[in-house]
């Protein structure tokens, strides 16, 4: 697709926004595991996971709303046509999604659940270009994955020696993706009417409080007795309302093959800093290296665009 003039449709821009979302992203996948620990939340207490997923959405959401207004110099409120929009998106983007999510990754390591979530880059870009025909699925953008998808397996081959699969872990973490898929084409649809923003904003508050009723009305509970508990919640809530209001606004201006492949920098940003925080798996070294580069290639695959001849030929003149 040809660069438009707006600032984040040019390749760069939407490779260093692209990068700043996944670092923040992939800071979760320890973050989570480390807010477990600290507010004693059990492997098994699902319906406390799913609250403390609400709580963390829905600061979200009010988090997003209160930096977008303040950015468009207006109270972002949804309009009678935005709230089946948001509320779309927020199903499979909050709810679905991390109702998988939280769930899949007690039951599984930060590891695997890395590996896995790469897989949302092939379903995103599957389900927009074969069922919903946003754009053409070309050889290019086939390959480009595999070689990034590659660099993930690899960065992650030690940490799965002796692994078995768990439905309720891996299972689950692999529904995730395909909500993620979803999510990501929702969102560029309904941004191309509305305030990308808006729609950050409100299907996290929604989502946020869907999973937080749902969740307290099972038995589960959330007490957080510590300022470094409140730390890891506000921290984590950044993380989703910045990190996704910037992705919604790449997806606005470009194609969705074009962004969502820089989400393969997801994983390896959660590898990195999972291998530091959790002591998981050491991702520094020639296997570590060999993996990102293959990502990096699987990035630059899917963005080349020949420039036409006589394009060329006339900068040479």
């Amino acid at each position: 697709m040809k660069e438009t003039n707006h600032p984040l449709s040019r390749t760069p821009v939407v490779a260093f926004v692209a990068l700043i979302c996944c670092i923040l992203w992939g800071s979760a996948f320890s973050g989570v595991k480390v807010g477990y620990a600290m507010i004693g939340i059990d492997a098994q207490d699902w319906s406390s996971q799913m609250v403390f997923a609400g709580v963390r959405f829905f600061i979200a959401g009010i988090m997003a709303l209160i930096a977008g207004s303040i950015a468009e110099k207006r109270v972002l409120l949804p309009t009678k046509t935005a709230v089946p929009k948001f509320m779309i998106i927020s199903f499979f983007q909050t709810i679905a999604q991390y109702f998988f999510y939280y769930i899949g990754l007690a039951h599984t390591t930060g590891v695997k659940a890395a590996i896995i979530v790469a897989a949302n880059v092939f379903t995103a870009i599957l389900i927009s270009s074969l069922l919903y025909r946003q754009e053409s699925l070309t050889a290019k953008k086939l390959i480009g994955c595999a070689v990034g998808f590659t660099g993930i397996v690899l960065v992650n081959a030690a940490g799965l020696s002796g692994a078995r699969f768990s439905l309720l872990g891996d299972g689950f973490i692999f529904l995730c993706t395909v909500a993620s898929g979803f999510s990501q084409v929702y969102m560029k649809r309904f941004s191309a009417s509305e305030s990308p923003v808006l729609l950050s904003g409100w299907q996290f508050a929604f989502g946020g409080a869907v999973m937080w009723l749902f969740g307290a009305v099972c038995g589960g509970h959330m007490t957080l007795q510590t300022p470094a508990a409140w730390g890891i919640l506000l921290y984590l809530a950044f993380v989703s309302a910045a990190a996704y209001s910037l992705w919604a606004n790449l997806l606005k201006h470009n194609p969705v093959s074009r962004v969502t492949v820089f989400g393969f920098l997801n994983p390896m940003c959660g590898v990195i800093i999972s291998g530091i925080v959790l002591h998981e798996q050491n991702a520094f070294g020639l296997i570590g290296v060999t993996a990102l580069a293959l990502v990096c290639a699987g990035i630059l695959i899917v963005n080349y665009e020949r420039r036409p001849a006589a394009e060329h030929v006339s900068s040479q003149k």
